[in-house]
């Protein structure tokens, strides 16, 4: 293999793969990338075993040709070279860089140790835009479990349907839901259960105007836009009915400036108990008192004036939650929507807008 590259795409190609080197493996290969030399450019690919990486460099191919090297190190001294062109050529087993007076020699592996990519036809898929997919992303995968308990809560259920599709995310405590009109180009509808970390891939590596083909193939998915390629393995299993958990009778609505609520909370949230973070939110007639009490520490009060004409209730929320829901929201205002004490309450985009997010946030037990 010899090829002559930029140092920018050099170090563009190993930035966009190397994010999906394991950090630490027992399987050395696994820290190595793997460079394919073709006619016109290099493949470069890194997988951890869930997620794999493929990007397509130009380069000036001299010799064909396949090896593995190490990721990390190369990203190290790639973006200390000079800003000049960079020979790259394998003997053996080693592979060798030469950048003006630089000379560097690594060793490798042999391409065969490499595990072999996913093979996903595209011919059947769905075209979705860059910029949808990553709203989509960004507004849900912060809900996603974290616990192992219930594997398929780690993942987000993407929902493609006729017309729309939509991300949800739970842990069984604060969901996620947000939905965008789409064409699905004909393809059949389809739910898939993502692992977020491909997710966060997808989001980094592929711009709003990419036009992203999707496709399945058996346990995998496939995301593909010009010159890069993400495949991930899907979580297996059904996603529980997130709906039915969604109240549709929530007849009191309070519409709060969200940074006010968000720097309320905030500072509720200091003097809250460290392992349940309770804060009570109390609703009346135009304003909103926050409150916490936590026995071994002190208290803490604060009031809101809001949009409300509602009785006067009391609920107890997680102020993390709460944070977070707020974090994600795109509008100046929230819609905060509720029944009772112990019933979920939901958080929505307020105003004239034609945004379909919704966020879910279970309250906690308020014990007198």
């Amino acid at each position: 293999m010899n090829f002559t590259i930029t140092r920018q795409n050099l170090h563009n190609g190993l930035a966009a793969v190397s994010a999906s080197i394991p950090s630490k493996t027992t399987l050395p290969v696994l820290s190595n990338i793997l460079f394919e030399a073709k006619e016109d450019a290099v493949w470069m690919s890194g997988t951890d075993l869930d997620v794999a990486v493929r990007v397509k460099v130009p380069a000036d191919v001299k010799e064909l040709g396949r090896l593995t090297a190490p990721g990390k190190k190369l990203q190290e001294i790639t973006r200390e070279l000079p800003e000049q062109p960079v020979e790259v050529a394998t003997r053996g087993e080693q592979i060798e860089l030469k950048c003006g007076r630089s000379n560097f020699k690594l060793n490798g592996l042999p391409a065969d140790e490499f595990p072999s990519l996913a093979e996903v036809d595209f011919s059947e898929g769905w075209t979705v835009t860059g910029k949808d997919v990553n709203g989509l992303i960004h507004h849900t995968t912060f809900a996603v479990s974290t616990e192992e308990s219930r594997p398929i809560l780690n993942g987000v259920l993407w929902e493609l349907r006729e017309g729309s599709m939509r991300m949800v995310a739970t842990n069984g405590h604060r969901l996620a839901r947000m939905g965008v009109p789409a064409e699905s180009g004909g393809a059949p509808s389809a739910d898939f259960i993502v692992p977020p970390g491909a997710l966060q891939h997808v989001q980094r590596l592929f711009k709003d105007d990419d036009t992203i083909e999707v496709a399945r193939s058996g346990n995998h998915l496939g995301f593909r836009a010009d010159s890069t390629e993400v495949y991930t393995r899907l979580i297996e299993g059904t996603y529980p009915n997130y709906d039915q958990v969604i109240p549709r009778d929530n007849d009191k609505v309070a519409t709060i400036d969200k940074k006010a609520l968000e720097s309320a909370v905030r500072r509720m949230a200091v003097v809250a108990s460290d392992q349940t973070h309770r804060i009570r939110l109390k609703f009346e007639p135009g304003r909103a008192h926050l409150n916490v009490l936590t026995p071994d520490l002190g208290e803490g009060h604060d009031e809101l004036e809001i949009g409300y004409e509602g009785e006067e209730l009391e609920i107890g929320f997680n102020a993390n939650y709460l944070l977070e829901v707020l974090r994600y929201m795109p509008t100046d205002e929230v819609d905060v929507a509720f029944k009772a004490p112990e019933r979920a309450v939901t958080i929505e985009p307020s105003g004239d807008n034609d945004i379909d997010y919704l966020c879910l946030v279970m309250p906690l037990r308020l014990l007198d």
